[in-house]
Formats: structure tokens, C-alpha cells, sequence
């Protein structure tokens, strides 16, 4: 088993923001960043802070009393004592509740969380527990109803289809037909012993958000990981002062934020969530139909959610009596959780880490400081049928990355399989012809500036016809050995699915079926050296 390391910038898709929120570590001048998170990404600042003071005990009678019902073991329990009495520190990460755990990111999530917890304990004495943190109060139910698995030939995503649209997801009941999708999933994970897990969690009676954190809870028990579903009363009562700042606060705190987004613009960046005038922080529960919908705020003071309005006075009655109903949208959440746990550093991915950039000024304003955000472990897993034909192939990550498709794929294959007196031809052709254009096209722009601007388009086109002859040779070699085209869609399909990295696709249970549960030690072991770009970790 090894690990490699990219440079974040062979990922398609990666913001400058996050960007130059990496370069920090490598010593970049100062800029705006520096005042927009409270540290650099790999620094080892975050270990020494002062702890935070919260309600500790009403803290840990709450996650006591969840993680019994997510069937703890005695590693998470001693980590709630730690945190009740002996001062911890809690590295906290989360993640919407996907069906059968969702993509392979959910697990480098955890598995960053509980390395960064475990090097902040050894560097200063204190203990620091790792927390997960359940998205169970969004509502986007299509986005968590799937999971992606690989059959032979293709990448399949696999639906539940499930009701409750605009309710938190969390809630949502699994229903019977969890057994013929559950018998689909064997058939595709070879029906291997982490199935049998999924069987015992994915019940009918079950709730998407339940299901997944027993699933979690299980799988990382020997590491104490605290799987909190903050959606219930209790936890909305720790979290109450940051949701009646929301309210009592909304136009100083909208204001804030309208200042972050024209400075993010200034920079060069742009905001990951777009505030408006009028929007605010928070979602409301419908009391009838357990809809959560947007709060907006009206110019004269009042707020509307769905068809209704309500006073300021009328949100603050709600947050007394029944806190459960109102939440924290993407901006508020972070703060929101920090005003719970006793935070030491959150673990974010790309994105999360992008929205910390504005959510900073609402723990300035909220909490009168910042918690840290550092990069989740992001890696390719390499089973070794794959490695082989990557070896096979000569063929790297970076390649399969930059060429996008399996038919771009196979053209590069097929241009390094070209015989070595074709590719000898091929160069000298086009090296004689570069020359003598570039001369050519330079005599005539001598002669006359409109003459060589037409000799420049010609000599384009006599290029265009070059590239596509050896175009033409690859293909040959593609077509003459089936073996290239079938090696790029198999590559593609592991590494690079539907277009995307893998750790956002496939689900993080597809390699648990592959590699066994002593995955999760492998990929702690790995955040723990921790790649500061895309790792490449081969099982």
C-alpha cells in the first residue's frame, strides 16, 4: 500500500478561493484571506487556542442520550464524559444524511476529523474528540435519495424514492421499499459483510437521518466518533442565542454580510451563497405540514415564511417554546455549531470552506471570534485490478483527469501505442513542417502585413490537418486493439465517473464492500500525513 500527492490543481472544478486559501500554507503574502479565516490550513495555531465555554453538561446529556439510540460503543461515551468533565475540544466535520452513507467524501470526512482530533491531543495535553455533524435539517430530498455504485460496465446511481419533499431530510422514513433496493445494492457490493450492516440499519421503520448515523456511529466506533443530529429540541436549546441573533440582529448581520460579498468581489472571488436584501439566516418549520421554508424579511420589520407573516416578536415566541422549528441556513450553521460544541477546528471540504470566508463575519458578530477550518483529507482510491492497468498503460491520475472522457482517454492511449517508426514519421513530418511555415509565413509578413496575416491563417490550417493525421494514426491503433478502448472506460469509470472525481460520486460503501472495514484505519492513517492537494491512495 502507498499514497502520492497532487497539487489541489489537477482537481476540474476548484474555486480561487479555495485555492489560494491552500497557497496560504506555502507561505503566501498576506491578503484578504488572512482576516477571512483564523489561520493557515496546515498551521498548527488552531492546537494552542483557548477552549471555548459552553453548556457542557446539558451538552452531553443530550449526546448521551442520541447515541444510545445510534447504538454507541463505550469509545464514544468516554469521549462525552471527556467532553462533560474533562475540558475537551471537539474537531468537528458533517455531512448531508446520503442514502447508504453517501459518496466516498462522507468517510475522508470522518477520517480527517478523527486524525486532526488525535494530533491536537498528542500536541497539547488536552483531549480533542471527533464530532460529526448531521446536515439532517436540510430539505433538498433528491440530492440525498441516491447513492452510486459501479456494476462491470457502468456507473449506476441507485434511488429509494422517497416522499416528503421540503421536510428536513433527516426525518424522512425509509419505507418498505428500502428491501428491493437493499437486495440491488447486494448484488452490486457482492454482497459482502458491510451489507449485512446496511441491512441492519436500513429499515423499513427507519429515518434516512437514523439509518445513516447508526451506519456512522458503527463504522467509526474504535475512534470514539460522536455522530450529532443537532435537529431536536434539546440541541436547538444550546444553540438558542445564535438563532435570536438572527432575529434581533438581522439587519446588522444582513448588512455584514452585503460588506463580505463586495469585499470577496474586490478580490477577485465571488460569494458562495448570494445574499439579497430581505433574505435572512434562518428557516422556519410549517407547524401543519412540517415544510421547511426560507424566512424572509419584509421592509417594514416584519418576516414572512410560505404564505404567512409573523412579527419579530411572534419568531422570538416560536424560539422560547419550540426552537426545534427554526434552523440555521449554510452561513448561520457553522456558527450555530460552535455555539453548542466547545469547536477546536471545523473540517470542511472545498465548498464548506468557501462559505467560511463569509460566514466569518457573523461569528465575529455573534461570537466575537473565529473557529478555524481546516481541508478534509480529498483522495483517489486505486484498487489493484485498476492499478494494474493503469501500470499496463502507463496511464496517471493527472491523465485521466485531464482528458476528461474515455474517448479522449483512449486517443492518448492510442497515440503512445503507435509503432516507434510511426511516432519517428509522424514527428519529423511535423517538425519540417513547423519549420518551414514559420519561415514562410515570416517572409511574407516581410512582404506585405496583409499577405502574411493570410499566410498565418493557411499555415493554420495546413497545422489543423498535421494534428488530425495524427489523429488519425491513433485512432488506427485504438481500433486495431479493442483492449485501449475498453482499459480508458474502465479507468474512467473507477477514477474519473460521470465526470467527476470519485470521492464525489461513487458511494464511500461501494470500496468498503472492496477493501473490508480496515479501510477506515487506512484512510485515518492517511489524513494523518494528510496531502495537501489530491491524494492518490492505492488499496
Amino acid at each position: 500500500m502507498s499514497a502520492e500527492c497532487y497539487p489541489v490543481s489537477v482537481l476540474p472544478h476548484i474555486t480561487q478561493l479555495y485555492a489560494d486559501y491552500l497557497a496560504m500554507s506555502e507561505g503566501a503574502p498576506d491578503s484578504a484571506l488572512r482576516t477571512w479565516y483564523a489561520g493557515e490550513p496546515m498551521s498548527q495555531a488552531w492546537v494552542h487556542a483557548a477552549a471555548e465555554t459552553c453548556e457542557r453538561d446539558a451538552l452531553a446529556d443530550a449526546l448521551v442520550a442520541q447515541s444510545l439510540a445510534f447504538a454507541a460503543g463505550p469509545a464514544v461515551f468516554e469521549n462525552i464524559e471527556k467532553l462533560r468533565r474533562g475540558g475537551a475540544r471537539a474537531v468537528v466535520t458533517g455531512q448531508q444524511v446520503g442514502l447508504f452513507g453517501g459518496p466516498l467524501l462522507t468517510l475522508l470526512k470522518a477520517a480527517t476529523a478523527v486524525a486532526r482530533a488525535r494530533e491536537a491531543t498528542v500536541a497539547t495535553g488536552v483531549d480533542h474528540v471527533p464530532v460529526f455533524w448531521l446536515a439532517s435539517e436540510d430539505h433538498d430530498l433528491d440530492e440525498v435519495d441516491q447513492v452510486t455504485l459501479l456494476t462491470k460496465r457502468i456507473v449506476e446511481t441507485l434511488h429509494l424514492g422517497l416522499q416528503g419533499a421540503g421536510r428536513p431530510v433527516g426525518e424522512v422514513p425509509l419505507g418498505d421499499a428500502v428491501h428491493g433496493l437493499l437486495e440491488h445494492a447486494g448484488e452490486l457490493l457482492s454482497f459482502a459483510p458491510v451489507w449485512d450492516m446496511l441491512r441492519e440499519f436500513y429499515t423499513p421503520g427507519a429515518t434516512l437521518g437514523g439509518a445513516f448515523a447508526r451506519f456512522m456511529t458503527r463504522l467509526f466506533a474504535a475512534y470514539g466518533l460522536i455522530v450529532m443530529d443537532a435537529s431536536g429540541r434539546s440541541f436547538h436549546r444550546l444553540g438558542e442565542s445564535t438563532l435570536r441573533a438572527a432575529i434581533e440582529r438581522a439587519g446588522e448581520l444582513e448588512a455584514a454580510l452585503l460588506r463580505r460579498s463586495g469585499e470577496l468581489a474586490a478580490n477577485g472571488y465571488h460569494a458562495q451563497v448570494l445574499v439579497k436584501p430581505g433574505a435572512s439566516l434562518l428557516f422556519l418549520l410549517d407547524e401543519q405540514t412540517g415544510e421547511r421554508q426560507a424566512l424572509r424579511r419584509l421592509a417594514d420589520g416584519s418576516w414572512k415564511a410560505g404564505a404567512r407573516s409573523y412579527s419579530s416578536a411572534q419568531l422570538l415566541q416560536v424560539l422560547a417554546e419550540t426552537p426545534e422549528r427554526l434552523s440555521p441556513n449554510a452561513l448561520l450553521r457553522p456558527v450555530f455549531q460552535d455555539t453548542i460544541l466547545p469547536t477546536a477546528a471545523y473540517v470542511g471540504g472545498p465548498a464548506e470552506i468557501a462559505y467560511f470566508a463569509q460566514s466569518a463575519v457573523l461569528y465575529q458578530a455573534i461570537l466575537g471570534r473565529l473557529t478555524p477550518v481546516l481541508p478534509r483529507f480529498s483522495a483517489t482510491l486505486i484498487e489493484p485490478g485498476v492499478a494494474a492497468v493503469m501500470a499496463k498503460d502507463e496511464v496517471t491520475l493527472k491523465d485521466v483527469f485531464e482528458t476528461k472522457t474515455a474517448a479522449a482517454l483512449s486517443q492518448r492511449l492510442g497515440a503512445r501505442a503507435i509503432p516507434i517508426e510511426g511516432k519517428r514519421r509522424l514527428a519529423a513530418a511535423g517538425n519540417a513542417m513547423d519549420a518551414e511555415l514559420s519561415a514562410l509565413t515570416s517572409y511574407l509578413a516581410s512582404l506585405d502585413a496583409s499577405l502574411g496575416g493570410s499566410a498565418l491563417v493557411s499555415a493554420s490550417k495546413m497545422r489543423y490537418q498535421m494534428n488530425r493525421l495524427r489523429r488519425m494514426a491513433a485512432t488506427f491503433e485504438v481500433q486495431k486493439e479493442a483492449s485501449i478502448a475498453r482499459h480508458a472506460e474502465a479507468l474512467m469509470m473507477h477514477l474519473f465517473p460521470d465526470g467527476h472525481p470519485q470521492e464525489r460520486v461513487l458511494g464511500g460503501v461501494w470500496f468498503l464492500a472492496q477493501c473490508g472495514e480496515g479501510l477506515i484505519d487506512r484512510l485515518v492513517d492517511e489524513a494523518g500525513r494528510m496531502c495537501l492537494g489530491h491524494g492518490v491512495v492505492r488499496v
